[in-house]
């Protein structure tokens, strides 16, 4: 075997065993957090007659 070949091999069996590792953690740590409850979602704007007016605040 050439010695780059060699080398591109151990530099690619890191990665892949780094991206596992990464990935596992990032799966347990996941699982691992209590659910949060999302913040309800703030209800618009009544709509004014015109369509295309500006809020008061952007005069």
């Amino acid at each position: 075997m050439e010695p780059a070949l060699i080398l591109a091999m151990i530099i690619l069996g890191w990665l892949s065993v780094a991206l596992a590792m990464l990935w596992g953690m990032m799966r347990i740590a996941r699982r691992h957090h209590p659910p949060q409850a999302r913040p309800a979602k703030p209800r618009p704007l009544a709509a004014s007659a015109e369509p295309n007016a500006l809020p008061s605040w952007h005069a």
